[in-house]
């Protein structure tokens, strides 16, 4: 499987997608639209829609914002019927081309079915080489397609046992939504790593249902919340109501911490949290194992303001927006030459100097990655005559690859892989550097510290401790030992 490739202006990690259903609902493809246009944070590279009316399937796929792919009346009239699903797409398996955009769609004997996959599974590339010496012949790049080709070759009749038995040899950390001719299916992996909701609109006598990766898409269609797919869970919506199928065997839930710190938007709710609240207690936290003196607690925008509020509540120190956000930026539109490049992080943010001039700041974001970013704003922030700059992140040090559907560099590209905490600040130029513990970390989000023996999140990207096995890493990297061996 192909990588995406990394933007050199953009150094903060990012979530693979998001997903939507609907079922029975006038105009589906246009509330759906909605759905996900509450979601494109989760996914701004390409989009789809598949909707179902009357036996037949209709699909619209693009690259670009949702915004952009569904703004036109004509598509959206292209698209009708009462049952619909949707995806945001960021890349983290396959190129960003239109044949790997979601929803994917095939016709099997028992009708036309339709996916969209969040997440990443970790055995793809073994199952790739399986099915295509099986004859399966794949249009795209990206893992969600063995999802397809599983279901194809089951021996199973009902597409609710194709599922499962495609689902039983998969590898990962997932959420999905699926559309049949018959029902609206969503499935959440065994883990529960990735999120997945259910959803209903009020005044519908069968339908009404929605699924979506976070609760912020139920406000914009009007929907209220029910409850969590719960992991390992399979839920099948049809004309008779919702019924829950449970193929896997209970596990202890591992939900990433991640969604909490960075990933879901700040007014969703994640496993009965309000992410907002959640990211004012990490940075109440942080203050209290890293204070230091300061006179103002600036956020670099947007996702580090809810743990900087926190930080500033806890301290006592002034809140202040020093530094300024340009929302109408996405990636960098201009040839990325290296003097671009160091001009690239203004286009994304401007110092507020009569905030920061002669001050001594306190700069809280979410998380350092290669710390080309940071370095560029804290610069930006000395430059605008800060007496002294201070940083302090909202997450543990991000010392491991994530391979469950975050898109991270390999791990020594990871500035916090290879240095130490003082190498780091050193590096990208503060006064001084301090991240949350991941103790911390856990009792912000209202436990008693992280249990070595039963975490409750995966937190694999700080700790190294992955909760799924790795069989593709693990091949490869037999791959290579034999490879050596044999060169020796």
């Amino acid at each position: 499987m192909a990588f995406a490739g990394y933007d050199v202006e953009d150094d903060s990690l990012h979530e693979e997608c998001g997903v939507f259903g609907i079922w029975d609902v006038p105009d589906a493809a246009v509330v759906t639209a909605l759905g996900l246009h509450a979601l494109q944070h989760r996914g701004q590279e390409a989009t789809g829609i598949v909707s179902f009316e009357n036996g037949r399937f209709h699909s619209h796929r693009a690259l670009g914002l949702v915004g952009d792919a569904f703004g036109d009346p004509r598509v959206m009239a292209g698209l009708p019927g009462r049952n619909a699903i949707g995806h945001n797409r960021y890349a983290t398996t396959g190129e960003t081309i239109l044949r790997n955009v979601q929803p994917l769609y095939a016709d099997f004997e028992f009708g036309g079915f339709a996916v969209a996959h969040n997440g990443n599974l970790t055995n793809a590339q073994i199952l790739h080489r399986q099915l295509v010496r099986r004859g399966c012949l794949f249009q795209s790049t990206t893992d969600s397609e063995v999802f397809v080709h599983l279901i194809a070759i089951s021996l199973y009749t009902t597409v609710e046992d194709r599922l499962i038995d495609a689902l039983k040899q998969v590898v990962g950390a997932y959420s999905l939504v699926a559309l049949s001719n018959e029902a609206l299916i969503g499935v959440r992996d065994p883990l529960g790593v990735r999120p997945l909701i259910l959803g209903r609109i009020a005044g519908h006598a069968t339908g009404g249902w929605v699924l979506a990766s976070e609760t912020c898409a139920l406000d914009i269609v009007g929907a209220e919340f029910v409850r969590d797919v719960e992991p390992g869970e399979i839920v099948v919506i049809d004309d008779k109501g919702v019924r829950s199928i449970r193929p896997f065997k209970p596990l202890a839930e591992r939900f990433c911490v991640f969604e909490y710190i960075y990933f879901a938007r700040p007014d969703s709710e994640m496993a009965g949290q309000s992410v907002y609240a959640a990211r004012q207690k990490i940075g109440a936290e942080l203050a209290r194992e890293s204070s230091v003196e300061a006179d103002v607690i600036v956020p670099v925008p947007d996702s580090g303001v809810p743990a900087a509020m926190g930080y500033s509540t806890e301290s006592g120190i002034p809140f202040e927006l020093g530094i300024i956000r340009n929302h109408y930026v996405g990636r960098t539109f201009i040839e990325p030459t290296d003097h671009i490049r160091n001009l690239g992080v203004k286009l994304k943010h401007s110092a507020n100097r009569p905030v920061l001039d002669g001050k001594r700041v306190i700069l809280v974001d979410d998380s350092i990655v290669r710390g080309t970013t940071s370095k560029k704003i804290v610069e930006m922030v000395r430059n605008a005559g800060a007496k002294e700059v201070h940083m302090r992140i909202s997450s543990p040090p991000t010392t491991h690859s994530c391979f469950y559907g975050i898109d991270t560099p390999e791990q020594d590209k990871l500035l916090a892989h290879s240095h130490s905490v003082e190498e780091m600040a050193a590096l990208i130029g503060v006064d001084s550097l301090a991240f949350i513990s991941i103790d911390g970390l856990y009792r912000a989000l209202g436990k008693s510290g992280r249990d070595a023996a039963k975490p409750q999140y995966c937190d694999a990207c700080f700790t190294g401790d992955y909760p799924i096995s790795l069989p593709d890493l693990e091949a490869s990297s037999e791959r290579q030992l034999s490879l050596l061996a044999a060169a020796q």
